[in-house]
């Protein structure tokens, strides 16, 4: 009887300490992409970030080219997002990265917003609806243009990341400082340098000042997809390698969820 029980006893501590093979593995975390061409697939950073991630599905770049923290919104595009968030249930997190400000500049209309009583509001409302339905809003400072004057790399897209630096503050949500990241990088460069990270490369009978603005356009020359704001390949790996790193910093508990150096 006695051994029985010893039996019994022995067999029921085996149980409770093994392992459990069919244990629920741990629910992935979710990041949406919410932007404008700079982040977007073809022209921006957004898909090669997602790439980084260790299980890159997880990963929705919902970025568009052309849009505005206002036009986004005025398209339904917000609405997707709002979407995904209420069917969050199969994921541990969702973060909402969202980057504005490229289109939200004087000049273009059905886009442009104004800087102090439009482009604020507008930022402030995604954070606040990305936390009334679960997600964990990241703001994103907008990635620099590569633009130079004397040497100098302008910077017309401070006032927006002095914007969106105050909205994230204000609202105690996390920030990835992309504006001055890019901006550091792009100045340390230097034009020539920071030139090889867009889509095409630069027409060499043309410099400075005559593609400052955009794409080039010169009478009976075919047009290039050179400018300097949006990023080919080698731009798109560099800069979404900063914001990989911004949201580590940022967000900590992140960090396990970016592939190894040798993967990426």
């Amino acid at each position: 009887m006695n051994f029985q029980i010893l039996t019994f006893a022995a067999a029921l501590m085996m149980t409770s300490t093994a392992p459990h093979a069919a244990e629920t593995p741990a629910k992935p975390i979710r990041v949406i992409l919410v932007g404008d061409s700079t982040m977007a697939n073809s022209s921006g950073y957004g898909d090669a970030f997602c790439a980084r991630i260790n299980r890159a599905n997880t990963c929705l770049n919902l970025a568009k080219g052309g849009r505005s923290s206002g036009s986004f919104r005025a398209e339904g595009r917000w609405d997707e997002v709002e979407g995904l968030l209420r069917g969050a249930a199969a994921y541990r997190a969702t973060y909402v990265l969202i980057q504005f400000g490229h289109n939200d500049q004087p000049g273009k209309p059905g886009r442009s917003t104004d800087l102090k009583t439009e482009f604020p509001v507008n930022m402030t409302r995604y954070v606040q609806e990305v936390k009334a339905l679960g997600g964990i809003p990241v703001l994103v400072t907008p990635l620099t243009r590569r633009s130079f004057t004397n040497k100098v790399l302008e910077n017309n897209l401070l006032p927006w990341a002095d914007v969106v630096r105050a909205t994230a503050a204000a609202q105690h949500v996390a920030l990835l400082d992309l504006n001055a990241d890019s901006y550091a990088a792009v100045q340390a460069m230097g034009e020539d340098e920071a030139d090889t990270l867009a889509v095409a490369p630069r027409p060499e009978k043309f410099t400075g000042s005559a593609l400052a603005a955009g794409k080039v356009e010169v009478a009976g020359a075919a047009k290039s997809a050179f400018d300097r704001t949006h990023v080919g390949a080698k731009g798109a790996a560099y800069f979404s390698r900063m914001v990989m790193e911004e949201m580590k910093r940022a967000l900590p508990e992140t960090a396990g969820q970016f592939k190894p150096e040798s993967e990426q």
